[in-house]
């Protein structure tokens, strides 16, 4: 079994990572990247790339054969680096990527500090759901400057249904019969399949979790490539982390028109990029016992996946980054207590 440990303090599996890096100013096509005193605002290493298994896995990056895992950060690099937002999947719940800069993002007092962008949207006339698909964030410090981030320097952004918070849509959803908890030290694994054309696609991929929960990973018809990710060895996948409330509601009754229901702050993929409630305050970080800690700044970010849930034909829930700013490079001025309401 390989297990991808996704704590809050999160004891990182980066030993054997192979972390690529690039110079905040290149001539590569897109890279028309704004700095500050020669940094970059955006991402400039992929420290490591894990997807959990979902329908846009192995093609967002694609993966080719003979793929390896440095190829798959490589290729997350290409996608998500400088400015240029190219879209990778972290599949399912517990999927992630860890991404670097050539700076410190500062922590500044009463601000959001940076933002994960992502494809979330808003239903037709709707600013409560259409797609959000959250995914959890953690910053670490480099404190002892060894330019990776060791195994107690990760903290997880607490967002609006951590720490016991509620969202305006919990019992309308909990009524519907979503699981609207959010779990600590959570835990799936999932299997691979026998065979890529199974008999029946509703039971592809099989998962099983800490809280005697199972279920399966549906094959659709619109992605026919293996979810599994192929460059990972072995034939189980567990994740660990925070599991966030079920946000999806089925609005037909008949499966067909599934509305994901947005957070109020704190996550990824969750609001439209440009929306204030899409930026992070680093202040926000707390400690496995959930305590707030206080970090000079962020030099390494980590985006899981948050949300384990099946949406009809939509699928799963699948935390999507097109990259990460730093706020503060780009001038933009956002007031974290405005987002706390």
């Amino acid at each position: 079994m390989e297990k991808m440990l996704l704590k809050r303090m999160y004891p990182a599996l980066l030993g054997s990572a192979l972390l690529f890096g690039v110079t905040a100013c290149n001539d590569d096509e897109g890279s028309d990247t704004p700095s500050s005193d020669g940094f970059s605002p955006y991402v400039t290493k992929v420290l490591d790339y894990r997807p959990a298994v979902g329908q846009f896995t192995n093609t967002m990056p694609e993966y080719e054969e003979g793929d390896t895992q440095e190829d798959m950060n490589r290729k997350v690099l290409e996608a998500i680096r400088d400015n240029r937002r190219t879209m990778i999947s972290l599949g399912g719940y517990g999927g992630y990527v860890v991404v670097g800069f050539d700076h410190t993002i500062e922590n500044k007092p009463g601000l959001c500090d940076f933002r994960v962008l992502g494809n979330a949207f808003n239903a037709g006339g709707q600013t409560e759901y259409g797609s959000s698909e959250p995914g959890i964030i953690q910053v670490a410090y480099d404190a002892n400057g060894n330019g990776r981030p060791d195994d107690d320097e990760w903290y997880e952004i607490a967002g609006s249904a951590h720490l016991g918070g509620r969202e305006a849509w919990f019992d309308e959803l909990q009524a519907a019969g979503n699981d609207i908890r959010t779990v600590t030290d959570y835990r799936i694994t999932y299997y691979r399949p026998e065979t890529e054309t199974p008999a029946d696609a509703e039971k592809y991929i099989r998962w099983t979790d800490s809280e005697n929960g199972s279920g399966y990973i549906a094959k659709n018809g619109y992605h026919a490539q293996p979810y599994f990710p192929q460059w990972v060895e072995g034939n189980e996948l567990t994740f660990e982390g925070t599991r966030l409330p079920q946000n999806g509601l089925d609005l037909s009754g008949e499966g067909n028109n599934f509305a994901l229901y947005k957070f109020a702050y704190g996550y990824a993929d969750n609001e439209t990029n440009t929306a204030d409630a899409s930026a992070i305050d680093i202040g926000w970080a707390v400690d496995a016992e959930g305590n707030p800690v206080d970090l000079p700044g962020a030099d390494f970010i980590r985006i899981y996946t948050g949300v384990n849930q099946q949406n009809g034909w939509l699928g799963e829930n699948s935390t999507e980054v097109m990259g990460v700013e730093d706020l503060h490079l780009l001038e933009i001025r956002i007031e974290s207590s405005a987002l706390k309401k």
